[in-house]
């Protein structure tokens, strides 16, 4: 396995705000991340979590699902409310090594990764890298920002690039978390072609799924609702038995609204 210090530096401008009502493993997991080319930022609760971020810029958030008072869902949940200031900011959860539903849950309300308690600093440093790579990458197909149609038409519905998010037929937004924007971009990048699961997780999240990992299911469940898509008899993102997902529909390049004349 590659040693740490062969792995890129994170940019200094990258703020890692870890967020545990342990202080022992908030120290310990600040110093380790330190020694490893992070910055890091610690909370022992909702009301710290929010005071850092009032007050710095973070690129993510280590959180963990056991906090007094407010706990980690609930957290994670205001996080990924439409409006919220850091609705894009991705999140790490901490979990319980035997609390799948925990897991699940976190999934599904927008959590980009988790890793189970106890675990190894190394990993989670790993996996911290992970998610910050795949949240500045695109997915393949879409090069650079530059080359990015402003809009994509698909469906009933658009996907600003820019805001990233989404307006429906009413010019609606329905803002996105940054994992539901990369798999939905996925999707936009190779529609009508099947996609497998160890593909979308590949695209999304860096890793290849094994064999009990359904959190691309809960992903993808998670987007239909915010495409209002039936999961039982979707219209454009279907399940392919055996096989993974495809978006059904066609996807096209948009000119955006131009702005109002003077």
């Amino acid at each position: 396995m590659r040693p740490m210090q062969n792995i890129d530096p994170i940019p200094e401008s990258d703020l890692v705000l870890i967020v545990d009502d342990d202080r022992e493993i908030r120290t310990l997991l600040a110093q380790y991340l330190e020694k490893h080319g992070f910055r890091c930022a610690t909370a022992a609760d909702g009301r710290e979590m929010r005071a850092v971020l009032a007050r710095q810029a973070v690129a993510i958030i280590v959180l963990d699902l056991m906090l007094p008072g407010e706990d980690g869902l609930s957290l994670c949940r205001a996080l990924r409310a439409p409006g919220s200031a850091h609705a894009n900011t991705p999140i790490l959860m901490l979990t319980a090594r035997n609390e799948d539903m925990d897991r699940i849950v976190g999934l599904e309300m927008g959590a980009d990764d988790y890793v189970a308690k106890p675990f190894v600093p190394r990993e989670l440093a790993a996996r911290l890298r992970a998610v910050l790579r795949r949240t500045r990458a695109l997915p393949p197909n879409l090069d650079n920002s530059a080359a990015l149609p402003r809009v994509l038409r698909f469906g009933a519905w658009r996907l600003d690039t820019v805001g990233r998010h989404l307006l429906d037929a009413q010019d609606t937004v329905v803002p996105l978390s940054g994992t539901e924007y990369r798999l939905l971009s996925v999707f936009l990048a190779h529609p009508q072609k099947v996609l497998s699961r160890d593909q979308l997780m590949e695209f999304t999240q860096g890793r290849e799924a094994d064999v009990f990992d359904r959190s691309i299911d809960l992903q993808v469940s998670r987007l239909r609702q915010r495409l209002g898509d039936n999961a039982r008899e979707p219209t454009l993102i279907k399940t392919v038995r055996s096989a993974g997902y495809v978006l059904t529909v066609e996807v096209r390049a948009e000119q955006p609204d131009a702005p109002p004349a003077p």
